[in-house]
């Protein structure tokens, strides 16, 4: 098998795994509070990644890791934990969870942005266009007709642009240190930071442990498909093939999460929505036909 199918494998797999996660976490966070979810919910995840972990024998990889590199999982740790709460706290306060997906479709746009400040890649005309087109899908989708500024916009599209932000330094980060630190380590210092997080949130609010057992339930499968597979897949999926590409296969997310709020809430978007988010889809496609026609450019 060839680097760039395996990498489009991963990046497929990681995209069906994440639209789960819509799904399970909105189902659960219908009967727990944030902090009671992200106790279990990361509890869980880390055990599979340790397992994980154990299974292909990774845990050496810590003694190899430079010193340098112990201050990056610091930072991108403590990223992936206000960025993480801005994104479970869009799909606690949000209905829908597609609306969620396809407004966090400006993500893509906000890497490739801070991909020409930071890692210096090349910026053109099509990936331009394409940034507008996202940008402005999430504007029709966020939109509430009020001129007021401070009711501009549907309660909750405040969480997921934050959460797009810190998810596109945190993937910019990563990308420049990928080669440096191995997937696995990323995907346990994710995991641990954000069950300490949770943790220490608990406690703070004297929250109870104990939840029902339906709730379990959906987190024990939820953190399956999402602390555990979507982000080793899509780790791993960097190492073969580039961001850019990447960002095509997980622009369909909006899609599968589409069908699962269908399947399991029996919600369908209002056309706005529906036009909104077909047209966020269509900017980040556009951002990475636009960044891989310039790589080919480049090659010849």
């Amino acid at each position: 098998m060839s680097h760039s199918l395996k990498g489009f494998l991963l990046a497929f797999l990681s995209v069906i795994a994440v639209s789960n996660v819509y799904i399970f976490s909105k189902v659960a966070l219908k009967e727990v509070s944030l902090p009671q979810f992200g106790v279990y919910w990361f509890s869980f995840g880390l055990l599979w990644v340790l397992l994980y972990a154990w299974y292909q024998k990774s845990f050496s990889l810590f003694k190899k890791l430079p010193r340098r590199c112990y201050g990056v999982l610091f930072f991108v740790g403590l990223l992936e934990v206000v960025g993480t709460y801005f994104f479970f706290k869009a799909i606690d306060t949000i209905t829908n969870p597609t609306i969620v997906s396809f407004i966090g479709n400006i993500a893509p746009a906000f890497i490739i942005t801070l991909s020409f400040f930071i890692l210096k890649e090349r910026f053109n005309k099509i990936e331009f266009w394409g940034i507008l087109l996202a940008l402005s899908g999430a504007f029709v989708i966020s939109y509430k007709g009020s001129g007021n500024i401070n009711d501009m916009f549907i309660e909750g599209a405040q969480f997921i642009l934050y959460s797009s932000i810190l998810g596109a330094v945190n993937a910019v980060i990563i990308k420049k240190k990928i080669k440096k630190i191995h997937p696995i380590i990323l995907t346990i210092n994710r995991s641990l930071f954000l069950l300490l997080f949770s943790v220490i949130a608990l406690v703070v609010i004297q929250g109870e442990l104990e939840i029902p057992f339906s709730a379990l339930k959906n987190i024990f499968i939820g953190s399956l498909l999402g602390p555990f597979l979507t982000v080793i897949a899509g780790y791993l999926a960097l190492q073969y093939i580039p961001l850019s590409r990447k960002a095509i296969i997980a622009s369909t997310r909006g899609l599968f999460v589409l069908a699962g709020s269908y399947i399991y809430f029996g919600e369908f978007p209002d056309t706005i929505a529906l036009i909104g988010g077909m047209v966020t889809i269509a900017g980040v496609l556009l951002i990475a036909f636009g960044k891989t026609n310039f790589q080919k450019k480049v090659k010849n």
